[in-house]
């Protein structure tokens, strides 16, 4: 198959999981992820419509980013970050995903020119190899935030483990929507709490079902 027929047959699944989740038409986003791509695959994809690419490495992320500066589109770093690189990249990021500690929060505020959209990541599954606060970290960790005016907290992201059955990612994913609305209730300054990062290749129909407003897909658009 070629990338354009990737790339349609992808939207026409998240569209299809959409309609059957019974939610507007528009309302998932979908994320191209290109790490295991180059710049000029990345750019093929590009062409074909896409509008929001995800990178999880810092270099990688920038190697796109200035390839492909003069698309109209929007950046998501999906992966953990460390403190020391936050000042080389968080200024060119629309979205960031893996915000998972206080001290991140905290850096991010400092180097910022602008406020970034960041999602706090949730350990909702309790796996020790996964990043993340866990739901009892939560609240004290908004708390501290509400001070950083540079850390917009857009929503909730959450990763499901590998082998997860049906029902336990509609657990996993039902868990996220609840804490983000719990959140969303709440009305603290620049914490919205009105999306959630959540569902891969693999899972994305469970989350669309539990209310993801953006999916990270990335083999399916290259194989």
């Amino acid at each position: 198959m070629t990338i354009q027929k990737n790339r349609d047959a992808v939207f026409a699944a998240v569209e299809l999981a959409t309609k059957q989740a019974n939610r507007p038409q528009n309302s998932v986003r979908v994320i191209a992820v290109t790490k295991y791509v180059d710049s000029s695959l990345a750019k093929e994809l590009v062409n074909t419509g896409i509008q929001h690419i995800g990178e999880n490495r810092v270099d990688k992320f920038l190697d796109k980013y200035h390839a492909l500066s003069s698309e109209n589109l929007t950046w998501h770093l999906i992966g953990s970050l460390q403190r020391r690189k936050v000042k080389a990249v968080i200024n060119y990021v629309d979205y960031f995903h893996a915000l998972d500690s206080v001290k991140l929060a905290e850096e991010i505020n400092k180097r910022a020119t602008k406020p970034v959209k960041c999602f706090l990541q949730v350990n909702i599954s309790g796996e020790e190899s996964k990043h993340g606060f866990s739901i009892e970290e939560i609240d004290q960790a908004v708390d501290v935030m509400k001070d950083f005016e540079q850390v917009e907290l857009v929503g909730l992201m959450t990763m499901a483990p590998f082998e997860a059955s049906h029902e336990e990612l509609n657990a996993i994913f039902s868990k996220a929507e609840s804490l983000r609305k719990e959140l969303a209730e709440k009305h603290l300054p620049h914490m919205p709490f009105t999306e959630l990062s959540m569902g891969m290749s693999g899972d994305f129909t469970e989350a669309i079902d539990n209310g993801s407003t953006f999916v990270r897909i990335g083999t399916a658009f290259f194989k």
